[in-house]
């Protein structure tokens, strides 16, 4: 008897637990699956019922055209600066939730994370008695662990009904901004937590009948530091969704139900296919890349990228173990939808750009990914700077694919070096000229120099590598709304990705805050110690640059009074140092929220694209117009190209720049060894004892954490806490103390 009693028990325990659900979180089984979910026999009936594909073409159009809209739409009425100048993206889903119809503008990387929340809400309330999937009901989200990059881009989600029946999902999404996190702007590098990461919404309903919850959208407005911002782009959002439904249900009155339902689950189906072929013409075989990130944005370390790719037949694995295990107290972690959808980016941008703009490019290929590592974090460590893991993920894949792209029959751009990586520019917060609390960041960060492609040289600060359709916006306009002046932006000499094809140079940039008593600014970027983009075929990376501050003036009372002593490039400022009793500090690019007095300069300077190829093989006459250019100097042309010139004239001297290069060649065959003497020489069995080096060093299986002492094995990886610059900090002052107090 009281075995059976003891067995009922149980039972009912499990019956318990298994109804019972005290947390609906994040679903690690979703967010790990990247591919198509299974055709249902609803499509399959649409896509034998409706296969002209005139018509299917046609109706295809009228969508894209919707997604086009509304995008533009959302930039027009938008009122963050994400929304002004583009971050933005507009899509279409199918009934299951797969990503099929985006904006031919924006931020694909957007809409390739919302997949997850949708297929959450698919699975978790459309059935759901008590909260249900309706027309007109509205959905929304932010929180990255189900779904996203960051806290800051927040996505509205609308079903489409056609007769009662679900047929797809519309999604609109904005780079916000401003959410209420620890610090302003939306993105803190010093979230220590998952809760210093401001206004965390799972994927829930805000709405029904199209309009907004009023109680909801307070309490969302009542939790970040813009509210005016904050209720404007939900709206924004929603009326950039209905244009969208407008066209479906316009698709469906001309087409029919089928013809939509057909093309939203055919498009993807015929990607797949399409990648696969595609793949095919690669050479089956292995490449391997790694890369460095060399900052948490809170201290300097080296976080390693590691990769092999393997492609074989019409498959591409991308192993990521070996990488850097997670940070418990950093919120540099990436989770797995926002590396897998920058990636998204990189194949639909950069290697099939001609391919349709959705998830499928994914589908055929394989992620292995090492459990709480930096590319696989678990829920409860921030994640609010994942871009300082997952854009040199971006960057180490595109130098592997060359590789695989150099060898193939067909391609559908030219060859191209890394673009550069980093979102350098300034996020601000405090209180305007105008008397508003504000929070948020400038569009500068999408001036990124472009990398060296095959035959040509990469262009100036151009295009971001998430957005390649995005502007920059208009200083003159953002001086008139928030205290930011600058007073120099222009391309920095000699920052350049040096090779036979150099890549893009970027711009130095001298910001300042005018006509406010609180107002503040910090940075969140990478590459000041460690180039963060690498050159292809011989090709130079980027330089590493990093922040410059000038303290204790007022610049604005120095070039009223003493004009003559400002200059505008970061050499001449930092190196002569014109003004006295200021304070010259440089500063790795992760520099936390500071207030800034008037007149206090900060600088801030781009790398740049990639090179392509030897430097030596470079056209003297392309070097020589460089310099001309301003781009370069001459001791550049003369100690990195091996081009001499006459420096009054700018002719090239040809016989002095032959031998120079021919003895440059000949010198490199004499520093060369053979490879296993440098092995022997040069590799070591772990890493050096004062190395701060996280991830695999000779074995893929053995990950480090910081020091030879402390490693982990592949399996096994757990979250790495660091301890807080200002207490190491104030750990160093005390112990100075205590060795002047001896001494005394």
């Amino acid at each position: 008897m009281a075995i059976d009693a003891t067995k009922r028990e149980q039972e009912l325990v499990e019956q318990f637990l298994k109804e019972t659900t005290l947390f609906l979180g994040p679903e690690p089984r979703l967010m790990q699956d990247h591919g198509l979910a299974p055709i249902t026999n609803r499509e399959i009936q649409a896509i034998l019922k409706e296969n002209d594909p005139s018509i299917i073409s046609m109706a295809r159009s009228k969508m894209q055209a919707g997604a086009n809209e509304a995008y533009e739409m959302l930039e027009q009425i938008g009122a963050a600066p994400g929304a002004k100048w583009g971050d933005v993206v507009c899509g279409i889903f199918t009934a299951k939730g797969d990503l099929s119809i985006v904006s031919s503008g924006g931020v694909l990387i957007f809409a390739g994370c919302t997949q997850y929340g949708v297929k959450y809400i698919v699975e978790n309330w459309l059935n759901d008695p008590e909260v249900g999937v309706e027309p007109g009901d509205i959905f929304y989200y932010n929180d990255a662990r189900y779904g996203g990059v960051h806290n800051t881009d927040q996505n509205l989600i609308l079903p489409v009904f056609n007769n009662g029946e679900l047929i797809a999902w519309i999604v609109t999404v904005v780079h916000e901004g401003e959410n209420g996190a620890v610090e302003p702007g939306g993105m803190p590098s010093a979230a220590e937590q998952v809760y210093d990461q401001g206004l965390a919404i799972s994927p829930m309903r805000v709405g029904r009948n199209y309009k907004f919850y009023k109680d909801l959208v307070t309490y969302f407005q009542n939790s970040v530091r813009e509210p005016k911002l904050q209720v404007v782009d939900m709206k924004a959002k929603l009326h950039g969704a209905l244009r969208i439904l407008q066209r479906i249900e316009e698709t469906i009155a001309e087409y029919g139900v089928d013809a939509a339902i057909a093309v939203l689950r055919k498009t993807l189906d015929d990607t797949v296919e399409e990648v696969q072929r595609r793949l095919t013409q690669w050479p089956d075989g292995k490449v391997r890349m790694m890369g460095i990130a060399d900052s948490t944005l809170r201290e300097n370390l080296l976080i390693k990228v590691n990769l092999e790719l393997t492609k074989k037949g019409g498959e591409l694995t991308l192993d990521f173990r070996g990488s850097s295990p997670e940070f418990a107290n950093r919120a540099n972690n990436s989770v797995t939808s926002a590396m897998k959808g920058m990636l998204a980016q990189l194949f639909l941008s950069f290697v099939w750009p001609d391919l349709p703009r959705n998830q499928a490019v994914l589908a055929p290929m394989k992620f292995i990914i090492d459990d709480h590592s930096i590319y696989n974090a678990s829920y409860d460590v921030p994640n609010a700077q994942s871009m300082m893991t997952f854009f040199p993920a971006f960057t180490v894949t595109q130098a592997a694919l060359a590789k695989y792209l150099y060898n193939s029959p067909e391609k559908a751009t030219k060859l191209i070096a890394p673009w550069y990586n980093m979102i350098r520019t300034t996020i601000y917060g405090g209180i305007t000229q105008h008397g508003e609390t504000v929070g948020n960041l400038c569009a500068d960060l999408n001036g990124m120099p472009g990398g060296a492609k095959e035959g040509m040289d990469g262009e100036h600060s151009i295009a971001p590598i998430f957005a390649p359709m995005s502007e920059q916006g208009e200083q003159e306009l953002i001086e008139e709304e928030i205290p930011i002046m600058q007073l120099s932006r222009r391309l920095m000499k000699d920052n350049q990705g040096f090779g036979k094809y150099r890549g893009g140079q970027g711009y130095q940039m001298f910001v300042t805050q005018k006509e406010s008593d609180f107002f503040g600014f910090m940075t969140t970027t990478i590459g000041s110690k460690y180039p963060s983009t690498y050159g292809i075929y011989g090709g130079y990376a980027c330089p590493a640059y990093p922040l410059a501050k000038i303290k204790g003036i007022d610049i604005f009372e120095i070039m009223k009074n003493e004009p003559e002593k400002m200059v505008y490039t970061t050499e001449e400022i930092m190196n002569n140092r014109p003004f006295e009793n200021a304070t010259y500090t440089t500063h790795h690019g992760g520099l936390q929220f500071e207030l800034a007095q008037e007149g206090e300069i900060y600088i801030i300077t781009q790398g740049a694209g990639g090179g392509y190829g030897d430097v030596l093989d470079r056209d003297p006459e392309l070097v020589i117009k460089d310099v001309e250019e301003n781009l370069i100097s001459e001791e550049t042309a003369n100690r990195i190209y091996k081009v001499f010139f006459n420096p009054e004239t700018l002719i090239l001297d040809s016989e002095k720049t032959e031998e120079a290069r021919r003895k440059e060649r000949e010198d490199r065959k004499k520093r060369g060894i053979a490879y296993q003497e440098f092995v022997k020489n040069w590799v070591t069995d772990t890493p050096p004892a004062n190395l701060p080096f996280y991830g695999s060093w000779k074995e893929k299986n053995v990950i480090y954490a910081g020091s030879p002492d402390n490693y982990m094995t592949e399996g096994n990886l757990k979250a790495v806490w660091l301890p807080n610059p200002k207490d190491v900090r104030i750990a160093e002052l005390e112990t100075e103390l205590k060795e002047l107090g001896d001494k005394r």
